[in-house]
């Protein structure tokens, strides 16, 4: 089946980079016009023309570098505030009286625009980075600083953090609605998909079953697997689960959420995108244990664990169902129930069947026969938890599966 991709794209974060650009070019020509009309007063004003044009060739070419989160580079940051703390440091070479004297350095406010830039990419604690060193080179470039210097590397600082801040924060928020209005557009399509099936495919199979058991025969058995596929299939469509593989990337152009196919990133990948955040909705893979005879009772919210507890899990009720159909017979009911805590996971398996005689259960591990051993107790044994099968002959048999959250969790 080809893989069926849904992209939510939002931005608060683009205009930023659209300011900072339009502000890089602003106070480049501020820059420029503050050298030009005061340009008599350089001791040396070779040393601030040779500044100027590096910097006015830097920052019209560089334009496209600020126009995106990906587009601004690590090396590009290096590089412009290189160039802005040496602008910095040659503004008492250019002027002597610089170091005596308050007044602009050569970038003037151009290097605020370097310095938002980390901001703007990495957040408060890059900005925190890039403003002290800025803050360094003004402090090494006055010699005994003024309380105005003191003050304008202060206010850098300051808000560059604070900058940084906020654009994480509107990072997470974009995340998070993205993931709701995905949310949102997944239990639209199921809501669509089960008013469709209900229409057609459960009408059919109620009316098979109906047909088959009137007929009897042959076609009575075949009615009873229309009826088991039926109670499966609507438990599936009624249970209302979020597909887990959803994953926000690409944060240059805001939240983005894509949904891929499981195989697409085996466990354990490097490149798996969803990380150590990997979820897996445990009713997801009970959901096909139901039929006719097996009633599942589960929460309503997820029950959220490791792919590999989640597999190794569903197993271990799978492998208690199949003791219950291979010992019990045909006739026997099962249920399972699902309870979710905060320490821990619990799914009891419990079946109507004539119960287990007191040492089977040993006996069979003595002959060899390993089905309770190997299937349950040995998934759960993996997953550090438990398995605990009670019996009682004529009074059916419980099987109880614990798994410690932390350890599901990993």
């Amino acid at each position: 089946m080809a893989r069926r991709e849904r992209v939510v794209r939002m931005s608060v974060e683009q205009p930023l980079w659209r300011a900072l650009t339009a502000y890089r070019l602003l106070t480049m020509v501020y820059a420029v016009l503050i050298y030009a009309f005061g340009r008599d007063k350089f001791e040396r004003p070779w040393v601030a023309a040779g500044f100027f044009a590096v910097l006015v060739v830097w920052t019209v070419v560089t334009l496209p570098k600020v126009a995106n989160a990906v587009s601004c580079t690590k090396r590009f940051l290096g590089v412009d505030l290189t160039i802005a703390l040496v602008g910095i440091l040659l503004t008492p070479v250019a002027d002597a009286q610089a170091r005596y004297m308050d007044g602009p350095t050569l970038p003037t406010i151009w290097t605020a625009g370097s310095v938002l830039a980390f901001a703007v990419k990495g957040g408060w604690r890059w900005a925190a980075f890039a403003s002290s060193l800025v803050a360094v080179a003004n402090l090494v470039g006055r010699g005994t600083p003024s309380r105005d210097t003191l003050h304008n590397v202060l206010l850098v600082w300051v808000a560059s953090i604070a900058i940084g801040y906020i654009v994480e924060v509107a990072r997470a928020s974009e995340r998070t609605l993205a993931r709701a209005l995905e949310i949102e557009a997944a239990t639209r399509e199921r809501e669509r998909l089960a008013r469709d099936i209900h229409d057609s495919v459960l009408q059919v199979l109620a009316m098979v079953q109906r047909r088959g058991t009137a007929l009897g025969g042959e076609a009575a058995e075949l009615g009873r697997m229309a009826g088991e596929q039926e109670v499966a299939l609507r438990t599936l469509v009624s249970s209302g689960l979020v597909p887990p593989t959803r994953t926000s990337e690409d944060s240059s152009l805001g939240a983005v959420v894509r949904t891929v196919d499981d195989t697409e990133y085996p466990e354990g990948r490097a490149d798996d995108p969803t990380g150590e955040d990997r979820r897996w909705d445990l009713r997801t893979l009970l959901a096909p244990l139901a039929g006719s005879a097996v009633t599942l009772a589960e929460p309503g919210a997820p029950v959220l664990l490791r792919p590999a507890a989640a597999r190794e899990l569903a197993a271990a009720v799978g492998a208690a169902l199949d003791n219950v159909r291979k010992h019990a017979g045909d006739g026997a009911r099962s249920w399972i129930l699902v309870e979710d805590s905060p320490d821990e996971v619990i799914v009891t398996v419990r079946d109507d069947g004539p119960g287990i005689p007191e040492g089977r259960l040993a006996q069979a591990e003595g002959e060899g026969r390993l089905g309770v051993a190997l299937s349950i107790r040995g998934r759960l044994r993996e997953l550090g938890g438990t398995a605990e099968l009670i019996s009682v002959p004529g009074q059916g048999t419980e099987v109880e599966l614990k798994v410690p959250r932390g350890k599901a969790e990993r």
